[in-house]
């Protein structure tokens, strides 16, 4: 299968990067709006990642943002197992110090790399 065109990738990176870099009480309204779980803000950076990665293969993507796109996976990598469920609440959003690493993470890459990070949220349609 063919990788979709740039600019529709870089999009897609920098949409779940907006949701990572928002205060925790945007984020919180998001996810309340579109009936999501805090995790569903993990799983959408995850398959951004993998976007990035080919973006950088193609030489479309500096190394250096992969680099912090790789640090805020392992922050979120860390975050996972059975004893950690209470890190993936909507509450945890602006207490917990995981969240807080990664959206700061998230600013940075914006801020630098791709034109800023004060954007709105994406609006997504889910089908259930």
């Amino acid at each position: 299968m063919e990788n979709p065109n740039p600019s529709f990738r870089l999009r897609l990176l920098a949409e779940a990067l907006t949701v990572l870099a928002a205060d925790a009480q945007t984020q919180v309204a998001w996810l309340v709006k579109h009936r999501l779980g805090a995790d569903e803000i993990a799983l959408d950076f995850e398959h951004a990642l993998r976007v990035a990665e080919g973006l950088a293969e193609e030489s479309l993507l500096d190394r250096a943002v992969l680099l912090h796109l790789r640090e805020i996976d392992a922050v979120f990598n860390g975050m996972s197992g059975a004893e950690s469920t209470d890190r993936w609440t909507l509450d945890a959003l602006s207490a917990d110090e995981g969240w807080a690493r990664t959206r700061e993470l998230a600013r940075l890459v914006l801020a630098a790399h791709l034109g800023g990070w004060e954007k709105p949220l994406p609006q997504i349609g889910i089908i259930r």
